[in-house]
Parts: C-alpha cells; sequence; structure tokens
C-alpha cells in the first residue's frame, strides 16, 4: 500500500477549509496539513462587520468545529507562521523550528494590508496610534468593538479610510451601533472598482439618508489633536480612523523560494506555480495576470485544486466575479467587470435609491450591477453564469421586472437549477435535497458567506419540510 499524499496549506482562511473539505473524506490517501498564525479556528472574515453591528455573535463565524477537523483527519496548527520553505527538501520551516515535509504544498497566504500615507498614524515605537483600527481579521473587530463599549462612552465620532466594500459595511455597522460616521474615499466616487459614477453617487446619496456624510475625490494626509486633515484642507473631528482602504497579495514565502511571482504568485491552470509541488489559491495567487480579493474565486479556486489533487481532469479558466455588499439598509450587487464591453441596459430611480446595470455582449450578460434593489439578483446570476443568450426584450424585462410579479429572490427561484447562493454556486436543487440549516451549511456551504441568501434557503427549506423548526437559528 503506498502511503499518503502530505499536503501542506500555508493559510487558514475561507480557501484554506474549502480546500481541506474538498480532500477530507474523498476516499483518497491524502494527509492534509493547515498552519494558520491565528489561534482562532478558522471562521468566515466575511460576516466580520456583522460580529462588529451586533447582530451575529463572534462564535457564529467559525466555519468548521474543532471536532471537524479531527475526524478528518485534518492537522489543524493554529498560533504559528511559516518562515521559509525548503523546496529541495520539500518541507516548510516554522517559526518554531518543527519542519513539515510535503508532497504538494499550497500557499493560501492571502493579502496583507498596506497603511496608507497619512502621517501622524505610527507612533514612534512604530505602533499605530491608540485611536486607528484596521479591520482585516477577528481581534481587529474586537479591539474596535471594545473601544465602542460603555466604559468607553467618549467615542462618538469615527471615520472610516476607503470606500470600497468593507469600507461601507464597517461604515454602516458603526452607524447601526451609534456612532456618528464619515467615509473618506480618494476616488471620485464610492465603490470605484465595482460600480460606475451613477451607482456611487446613489449609494452615496442613500448613506447620506442613513446618517453618514461622503467625502470623495478626497485623501487623508494627516492625523493631529484636532482630527484628521485632508488634502482639501477640511479637518473632520473624530474620535476613531478606521483603515480598510489598501492591500496587496502576500507573496513574501513564494518570493523567498525563487517562484514566480509578479503582483501575486504566478499559477497556471491547474493552480501550479513555476514548481510542479506548489500551487497557490485566493488572494494570493496571479491568474492569467489577474488577482482578486474576494471569496469566491477563492473558493472555485479552491475546488478545482481539489479536484485536481484528487487526480480528476479539471482546470480553472478564470474567476467569475460576484460581490455583495453586506450592511443593513444597504443592498448592493456586483457581477462580472465594471468595465465590461458591450450594450448597456440601465434603469436608475435617484428618488428611491436604486440602480440597475446590464451589460450585454452577444446577447449575453456579462457585467452586471444592482444598487437599491436586488429582487432579480437570484436570476440574474443564474443568466450570467450559465451564459444564457437573451432574446432582444429579455435585458429590459429583467431590470423592469416585467416577466413576474415577484418582488423576492424567494419568487424568482421556482426551479432546481436556479442559483440561490452566489458565495459558493449553490442551486436550489442542493437546497431542497438538505433536511436542515446545518445540514445546508454542512454539506453545501450556503448561508456561510455573505449571507445574503438565508431568506430564500430558509423559504426553500421550509417548503421542502415544512414541520423543522427554523426559528432561533443563526442567518
Amino acid at each position: 500500500m503506498s502511503r499518503p499524499t502530505k499536503v501542506v496549506v500555508v493559510g487558514a482562511g475561507m480557501g484554506a477549509v474549502r480546500l481541506a473539505e474538498g480532500l477530507a473524506g474523498s476516499g483518497d490517501p491524502i494527509e492534509v496539513t493547515l498552519v494558520g498564525d491565528e489561534t482562532h479556528l478558522p471562521y468566515n472574515r466575511i460576516l466580520l462587520s456583522a460580529v462588529l453591528e451586533g447582530t451575529h455573535s463572534a462564535d457564529a463565524l467559525t466555519l468548521r468545529s474543532a471536532d471537524w477537523y479531527a475526524d478528518h483527519r485534518i492537522d489543524l496548527r493554529l498560533g504559528t507562521r511559516v518562515l521559509e520553505i525548503d523546496r529541495p527538501a520539500h518541507e516548510v520551516v516554522l517559526v518554531d523550528g518543527t519542519r513539515l515535509t510535503y508532497d504538494r504544498l499550497v500557499l493560501a497566504t492571502g493579502s496583507i494590508p498596506t497603511l496608507p500615507p497619512i502621517r501622524g498614524l505610527v507612533r514612534v515605537d512604530g505602533r499605530l496610534h491608540p485611536d486607528v483600527h484596521a479591520f482585516r481579521s477577528l481581534d481587529d473587530c474586537r479591539r474596535l468593538a471594545a473601544a465602542l463599549s460603555p466604559s468607553t462612552a467618549d467615542t462618538r465620532r469615527a471615520v472610516v479610510v476607503g470606500g470600497g466594500l468593507l469600507g461601507l459595511q464597517v461604515a454602516r455597522a458603526l452607524s447601526v451601533r451609534g456612532v456618528v460616521t464619515e467615509i473618506v474615499e480618494g476616488a471620485e466616487h464610492l465603490l470605484a472598482s465595482q460600480v460606475g459614477t451613477q451607482a456611487g453617487r446613489i449609494l452615496a446619496r442613500d448613506l447620506r439618508r442613513l446618517g453618514t456624510e461622503i467625502y470623495t475625490g478626497a485623501r487623508a494626509v494627516r492625523l493631529t489633536e484636532d482630527g484628521l486633515r485632508l488634502d482639501n484642507g477640511h479637518t473632520l473631528s473624530t474620535d476613531l480612523v478606521v483603515l480598510t482602504a489598501g492591500g496587496r497579495p502576500s507573496t513574501a514565502l513564494a518570493r523567498a523560494a525563487g517562484l514566480d511571482v509578479r503582483r501575486g504568485v504566478v499559477v497556471d491552470d491547474h493552480l501550479t506555480t513555476s514548481d510542479p509541488a506548489i500551487h497557490a489559491i485566493g488572494d494570493c495567487a496571479q491568474h492569467h495576470d489577474r488577482t482578486t480579493g474576494f471569496v469566491p474565486p477563492a473558493w472555485e479556486q479552491a475546488e478545482v485544486l481539489a479536484a485536481h489533487l484528487r487526480g480528476e481532469p479539471t482546470s480553472y479558466d478564470g474567476s467569475r466575479t460576484v460581490a455583495r455588499l453586506r450592511a443593513t439598509d444597504l443592498d448592493v450587487a456586483v457581477l462580472g467587470d465594471v468595465d465590461a464591453v458591450g450594450e448597456v441596459v440601465e434603469v436608475a430611480n435617484p428618488v428611491v435609491g436604486s440602480h440597475r446595470r446590464l451589460v450585454v455582449a452577444n446577447g449575453r450578460i456579462v457585467a452586471a450591477t444592482l444598487v437599491g434593489d436586488l429582487s432579480r439578483i437570484g436570476l440574474i446570476t443564474q443568466l450570467y453564469d450559465r451564459r444564457t443568450r437573451l432574446g432582444p426584450h429579455e435585458p429590459g424585462d429583467l431590470l423592469l421586472g416585467a416577466s413576474t410579479g415577484s418582488t423576492s429572490d424567494v419568487g424568482l427561484v421556482v426551479n432546481d437549477a436556479s442559483e440561490v447562493c452566489s458565495c459558493a454556486g449553490v442551486t436550489a436543487g442542493a437546497i431542497r435535497a438538505c433536511a436542515s440549516l446545518d445540514d445546508v451549511r454542512n454539506t453545501t456551504r450556503a448561508t456561510t458567506g455573505c449571507g445574503g441568501c438565508s431568506e430564500t434557503v430558509r423559504h426553500l427549506l421550509a417548503t421542502r419540510t415544512p414541520r423543522i423548526d427554523l426559528e432561533g437559528a443563526t442567518p
């Protein structure tokens, strides 16, 4: 009997766990080791802002229990780092000197935050100013929540630096907790990497209605005793500064090991690096000159790599971009590339704060932006994923809702092939095959991403098994 293949994964984030799930219990003789530098069990980073907001507990973010890793014979090593990769010996060296032998090494190191060029953020001793908070990890989230606790009642104002998806989620969570919050974004509109100018302006208007002031086309340049100074001369009085802008692929290990690294670790269609025994997935990987910063592509890459390591014929042809904003009273979904070329069908209603835009090329949806109205997101995502060719009137009907009187995703999910969870690519049929909400999470991973599909999943379960108790289940 041949010895098991040893797979060592550097990183214990959402992509790494999805890879472990794909390898565990496959029947193949594979031993998996996950090495993570955080001390917590791997968790859902997408919902960190929900913890800050108070709608989720930190425990609810845990992806798998410690027993699950033990039951599937996965060696989970937390609170440690890989110091270097010894490629000739096929070993990784941990900071404590331990050496782990691998047959296949997977880099899932994610991205690392970069500090914006704001004077005063860092003190003379090299530490962040006590009023400055990063927001990338569970520990960051807990530190920020502690700064908002009743014992720190003086915290009444905050400035969020960065108007991307994370920045908007954090700003909304702070506002929900009663903190007067302002957003500073250097681009000319919010979500500049995901949506166009008009959608960004409507989103800014929505936020202002909710009590959050927006400063776009402005950059923070200095933190002083008076507040955060902008390059337009204004100074924003604040008790807290939260940094959500800036990040780059974590490539130091790969670069030191002599792998091909550009912006990210270069991989081919099998997610293999310039060393055939080493692979990379997620934010740190660069495929066809492209890096991604979202969880769905990392999950997709993990599933492809798991199949490849199991010896199955598979390849990765590029990620679909699916991004969804998870914040109270803010609804945003983005499919594809905002700069995609094609015929544009657009419907906007600034009065109610909605903007819907499709880009259609050769009859197929190649990009979509929905702000303020996600009633058709399930159907649009399905058509986008399947590259369905549309008739001449269908794009307009999709945005106007002419084909159905439904006002929610629940009403749109009418057949088993319809996609319910865009994060994990789960269909209505897969949900209906489950017996409970826990079964859905454990077998399909639906609801464990952004949580936007929770209502639809609950509806499908209630329809499939109306007697199960869904009350009290964490969304």
